[in-house]
């Protein structure tokens, strides 16, 4: 089973050089390395330049003059070359120092890991990404204003921005994806491969000691055990919109069948995978969780996805049916960040331009679909604005 850790690996002040390692863990990591090689490279280039011309059998004739670089400012935005979306080629090596926070999501936590991950490749600098749902990244962004940029699946709430201006921060909305939330199975589950909205909705809202013969008087009398993130999740925000119309409270949060593990989505990889469910055993119990599709597609080969019926025949996720709208319960993905934020830190616009430069490049292979042309371009002339970037 694949398991997504929960931070990644962070710098968390560039004068100290103090970084937060995988799981919370401090150490120290800079890029001196990576900068100093860069300056020597230069230097060489330059030493290069003035031998040659030095040489050339026309040297009395030229003179070659190089500027010093100890007064040249370079940018990440400065090279000229835009993507698709206009957003200035970001080289991760010359983008200012200096930390990003990124909290929120855990559906979106694996994507941002990817996009960071190939950043940290090219020379870029390491940045924090905590998977704390949707309502938390937002109460960390909005409120407390202690992260840069906040990670979402789903769109942000009326009173979530009006939290973020009180703090001086309207936050600029970032379409990154689309995602299909997937219902889960163990593979001893031979009966619940195909559900209704109705049957799920009567699943995640059973009382203890329920029994899947409750559910559909066709499935076996197996004890029911369901799993679910917490209420600070976007997941849970929207699989309590599709399957129980928004319902406050959700019956989600009072059923006697589901544990609710938080923002850990491994916790349902592994109590859905471990179930036990035996074909023939009516005292086995047979499991069920939902999360992101790429908490799936990394788990497949222990975990069954359900094919959910909304009135037209059950559909199973996958990017035809999330493209054409026919699988119900698919999603958007967002990031969100803020003018004052940008202002503050540069850097944080030229990562979101690196990762809207990227993103189509690595969101099949973590198990997510890409968004949109138009919502992925609405998002580039957003940060193109507030960045102040040319062409915007």
């Amino acid at each position: 089973a694949t398991r997504w850790p929960s931070t990644f690996a962070i710098v968390t002040s560039p004068k100290s050089g103090r970084l937060r390692a995988m799981g919370g863990e401090e150490g120290s990591q800079g890029r001196e390395p990576m900068k100093n090689l860069s300056k020597l490279v230069v230097l060489i280039a330059a030493l290069a330049l003035v031998v040659a011309a030095c040489s050339d059998d026309g040297g009395d004739d030229t003179t070659t003059t190089a500027a010093a670089s100890d007064d040249t400012t370079t940018t990440a935005a400065a090279s000229g070359d835009v993507s698709e979306w206009g957003l200035p080629i970001i080289d991760p090596l010359d983008v200012a120092e200096g930390d990003v926070g990124i909290a929120g999501s855990s559906t979106v936590f694996p994507l941002s890991v990817a996009v960071i991950d190939q950043w940290i490749d090219e020379g870029g600098p390491q940045y924090a990404i905590d998977s704390i749902g949707s309502g938390g990244g937002f109460e960390r962004f909005c409120v407390e204003g202690a992260s840069d940029i906040s990670n979402a699946s789903r769109a942000i709430k009326d009173e979530e921005v009006e939290a973020c201006r009180s703090i001086d921060r309207d936050p600029i909305e970032i379409r990154v994806g689309s995602d299909a939330l997937s219902l889960v199975i163990s593979n001893g589950n031979t009966f619940a491969s195909e559900l209704t909205l109705e049957e799920i909705a009567a699943v995640f809202s059973a009382p203890a000691g329920a029994t899947w013969d409750t559910i559909n008087p066709d499935f076996p009398a197996h004890p029911i055990q369901a799993f679910s993130p917490g209420a600070d999740s976007g997941t849970f925000d929207y699989f309590n919109e599709v399957v129980f119309e928004e319902a406050d409270p959700s019956p989600i949060l009072s059923a006697g069948v589901v544990e609710i593990v938080g923002e850990d989505d491994n916790l349902t990889v592994r109590g859905v995978a471990d179930d036990g469910c035996t074909e023939g055993d009516l005292s086995s119990t047979c499991a069920i969780g939902y999360f992101g599709f790429a908490f799936f597609q990394a788990n497949a080969d222990i975990l069954q996805r359900v094919a959910v019926d909304a009135g037209d025949g059950p559909v199973v996720p996958r990017d035809e049916t999330v493209n054409d709208g026919t699988y119900p319960i698919s999603r958007p993905l967002f990031m969100y960040t803020a003018q004052s934020v940008i202002e503050e830190k540069p850097q944080v616009a030229d990562f979101i331009s690196y990762y809207l430069n990227n993103v189509n490049q690595l969101i099949v292979e973590v198990g997510y679909f890409p968004a949109p042309d138009d919502q992925l371009q609405g998002a580039a002339d957003a940060i193109g604005a507030a960045a102040g970037y040319p062409g915007f």
